[in-house]
């Protein structure tokens, strides 16, 4: 596995008087812009990859880079103030940053919609719930020690209704181009309580580009089940990034719902490669936790993202999910965990096994 390490940090002992020379976590408040007052934590990994946690909006992930290139892709909005009534239609829309990681749930994925549970809009209302930071771990290469982690709580709870708490690790090692995101969800309230998760992981330029494959196997339909569907239909190469569309202006997307190939203990990887950079992202992730994978295109002009989702349900939301059977309920007291960890990949014989993925 290629971890793109950095020897010199191995090799630091004796040279360096504070880990801030070499990588760790740095939190922060941005004093400018729609994110005037936003909490954030800069976590640089000292190899190149360094990321923007957003602390009050569900300590989703915004900015990452590996050296000069951007990993994600940044909205025209980009980081704004949470605003927890954007639980109405499409709201969430305005609020939307993109980034490396914006978290759908936690008990609502899709559109909006009303029925004799009540109303919710588009996705949930996690990205726009701030989190209780309460553990930061620094790396302490001094003294041998390079894991570091940040750990908040997010909830998700109204009195006299379902109430549901998220506790988010995002972790790494000093030295080491990944990055994991451990979650636990429990259902803290005294009623059983309606669950819904997806990890909208979004990429732009340079990272996607012309040319860029998009890596992932398994059985899929277009979420409009049109066989025609302009990009996800058999005879178009929908696993190669396309330039700029013009019918991608605006609302214009498309979007598969698929069934991701594992191995025999459920462990899944997808990703992105630049053959032309020499860089790729991969994204693993357990089907036991996650059994769904949905590929997002969205290739406006200036709105060029691709975005590759595990989730626990397709984004067709709570109520075609509770008619279908397939609505997660957690009982007073249950918890689900959910991990996943995203890598850069450079060195060309990993950059050739992620390509194999859509050889399989």
């Amino acid at each position: 596995m290629d971890i793109t390490s950095n020897p010199l940090i191995h090799h630091s002992k004796n040279k360096i008087s504070n880990h801030f020379q070499l990588g760790g976590i740095e939190t922060s408040v941005l004093d400018n812009g729609p994110g005037k007052g936003v909490r954030i934590a800069w976590v640089n990994t000292g190899t190149g990859l360094r990321y923007k946690i957003i602390l009050d909006r569900g300590m989703d992930i915004a900015d990452a880079f590996f050296n000069a290139n951007s990993l994600a892709w940044i909205s025209h909005a980009g980081v704004v103030k949470p605003q927890p009534f954007s639980n109405q239609g499409i709201d969430w829309l305005r609020t939307f940053a993109g980034g490396l990681l914006t978290t759908c749930g936690l008990s609502h994925i899709g559109g909006p919609e009303l029925d004799e549970t009540g109303s919710r809009g588009l996705h949930g209302n996690h990205s726009n719930t701030p989190a209780e930071i309460i553990a930061i771990q620094q790396p302490d290469p001094v003294k041998g020690k390079f894991d570091m982690s940040i750990t908040g709580i997010v909830r998700e709870t109204t009195t006299f209704g379902p109430s549901l708490e998220l506790k988010r690790t995002i972790s790494g090692t000093l030295g080491e181009s990944f990055l994991k995101i451990h979650d636990e969800i429990s259902n803290v309230g005294n009623m059983p309580a309606p669950h819904m998760l997806l990890y909208h992981i979004n990429c732009g330029y340079p990272l996607i580009d012309q040319g860029t494959d998009i890596l992932w196997k398994g059985d899929w339909e277009s979420m409009d089940k049109d066989p025609d569907n302009r990009i996800f239909n058999k005879s178009n190469d929908f696993k190669k990034c396309p330039a700029p569309m013009d019918e991608h202006s605006g609302f214009g997307e498309d979007v598969a719902f698929i069934t991701p190939l594992t191995d025999a203990n459920g462990s899944c990887v997808c990703g992105f490669v630049n053959q032309q950079l020499g860089l790729g992202l991969s994204i693993k992730f357990n089907t036991y936790q996650l059994p769904w994978l949905i590929n997002w295109q969205h290739w406006g002009k200036g709105e060029y993202v691709t975005a590759l989702e595990p989730a626990t349900n397709p984004p067709i939301g709570q109520a075609k999910a509770r008619n279908s059977g397939t609505l997660i309920h957690l009982a007073p007291g249950e918890k689900r965990n959910y991990d996943l960890e995203l890598q850069v990949i450079t060195q060309s014989e990993e950059l050739e096994n992620l390509l194999k993925i859509n050889k399989q």
